[in-house]
């Protein structure tokens, strides 16, 4: 009998599931149109303009970005992380050297990033080879960062396995300690990578579902523009 009840509690509560996502709606608000026909030559300049839009739009945390890495084998691993910066010699970001996206960085240097502002129905996919910046330059970029972005970095050993939250607690609380007190205090293992892109493609939602998808490759020192079906 318990083995019953179980059944069909998991069946009403897929069933519930469902019926919560057929319910959730998407772009119920005006969206922004898209004229390609104005997009500049290169993607960096219309990427720096939609991120400003989305953020006057009310997106919240328009500058975080999926990014997906891959190990030797090609198995694919995804996070959300921040962006850093965005100019001529690509997309920054930061990470631990020995956490998972690190070590896929070191053995498989590519990666994509997805960014999405529900706020004015847009994403942008960017995609390339990804590059470690100089150790200088990577304590610099840490260091304009917050205190507690500083004090993460200090307590290091991401992606480990962790023996317990107290552990964690005692690691943060040192590092903090330290990071207050030492503000230039250095994080060797903290890197601020740039991922070179070779496609950078933006899509604009449509609530009639005909999205506009402008696609930028690489060709040599220049771009070529290319339309891609919803």
């Amino acid at each position: 009998m318990a083995d019953h009840r179980a059944d069909d509690q998991e069946t009403a509560d897929a069933h519930a599931f469902r019926a919560l996502l057929r319910g959730l709606r998407v772009w119920d608000h005006e969206l922004p149109s898209f004229d390609v026909s104005r997009a500049p030559d290169a993607p960096l300049p219309l990427f720096r303009q939609w991120l400003r839009e989305a953020a006057e739009a009310g997106q919240p945390e328009p500058h975080t970005m999926t990014l997906a890495t891959a190990d030797a084998a090609g198995t694919p691993s995804v996070r959300t992380v921040m962006l850093h910066d965005a100019d001529e010699r690509g997309w920054h970001f930061g990470s631990h050297r020995g956490s998972r996206k690190g070590r896929e960085l070191a053995v498989r240097p590519s990666a994509a990033l997805g960014f999405y502002w529900a706020a004015v129905g847009r994403q942008v996919r960017v995609q390339g080879t990804v590059s470690e910046a100089g150790a200088g330059e990577s304590a610099a970029a840490l260091h304009r960062r917050s205190t507690g972005a500083l004090a993460a970095a200090l307590v290091g050993r991401q992606s480990e396995v962790l023996g317990s939250t107290g552990e964690l607690a005692r690691a943060s609380d040192a590092a903090w300690e330290r990071a207050n007190r030492e503000p230039d205090a250095a994080a060797p293992d903290w890197t601020e990578y740039v991922l070179h892109p070779e496609e950078v493609e933006f899509f604009q939602g449509d609530a009639r579902r005909r999205h506009v998808r402008l696609n930028y490759r690489k060709q040599d020192r220049s771009w070529g523009q290319e339309l891609l079906w919803p």
